[in-house]
């Protein structure tokens, strides 16, 4: 009996491991999730070489300087949200790019290689804008929170946003040591201080992929003299930009907080 006890606890060790295993090698395939190129005619776009790699960016052209920089999510293809933006932005230059591995632009994601990406494309455009907004949708807002700690925006939006995520994965696998296994942690949390300029979060009020807990922690930890929290009602994770409150929110934010 007591023989048998310890097969079976072997055996559950080893399993427990296998799965660690699985996790450690197939986490970034379970993370993102990379699209195809745009279909054709496909929207206004250019490339340029960071890194060594191609970077596609689809681009709204306006006679402004002002310009907004969209992050999206982690299956997201930001070519079929150009004509969204264009209505949501009508006096913003809009700057659409693909992460690596997804559209048109080469190589594979990371979150050091998305942070990195993003950077050189701020950097690339800054001089040409006296006005920046960076949104981050989901996965794109944990991108967009690094960038803003690290330049000078003026405002930032973040939609279905999280807290880091480890916290998220943690949700997901609440049996598995997440925080040794994950790579690319998007610790938006650690960020959040570094974070003074007007900032909008887009809850989704029955949002089924980020746990409203790891949304409100990151609006808990931002300032809340420059933090705007809006729950959009009787949305997903996934419709959240369906809603018309969704559009009429982002507009009023803009022209508050408009220099």
């Amino acid at each position: 009996m007591v023989k048998s006890i310890g097969w079976i606890i072997l055996f559950g060790a080893m399993l427990y491991a296998l799965m660690c295993c699985y996790l450690f090698i197939m986490q970034r395939s379970i993370l993102y999730y990379p699209t195809p190129p745009a279909r054709l005619p496909a929207p206004p776009s250019f490339t340029v070489i960071h890194d060594g790699h191609t970077l596609e960016v689809f681009k709204i052209e306006r006679n402004s300087d002002r310009a907004v920089i969209y992050f999206g999510g982690n299956a997201e293809d930001v070519s079929l949200s150009t004509a969204s933006f264009a209505a949501l932005f009508p006096e913003h230059t809009i700057y659409l790019p693909c992460y690596r591995g997804y559209g048109n632009s080469s190589g594979h994601p990371s979150e050091q290689a998305l942070v990195t990406d993003a950077l050189f494309l701020y950097d690339l455009i800054d001089k040409d804008f006296g006005d920046i907004t960076l949104f981050g949708r989901s996965l794109g807002s944990g991108i967009a929170i690094q960038l803003a700690a690290q330049r000078p925006a003026n405002r930032i939006i973040l939609a279905t946003p999280y807290d880091s995520m480890a916290r998220v994965a943690h949700h997901y696998y609440p049996f598995f040591p997440v925080t040794l296994l994950l790579k690319d942690k998007f610790d938006s949390l650690d960020k959040a201080r570094q974070i003074g300029v007007p900032t909008l979060l887009l809850i989704a009020e029955h949002d089924e992929v980020i746990p409203r807990q790891n949304s409100d922690r990151l609006a808990a930890a931002l300032s809340p003299e420059t933090t705007k929290v809006e729950i959009i009602k009787g949305t997903g994770h996934n419709s959240i930009d369906l809603s018309p409150d969704y559009s009429q929110v982002i507009r009023t934010f803009l022209q508050t907080f408009s220099q």
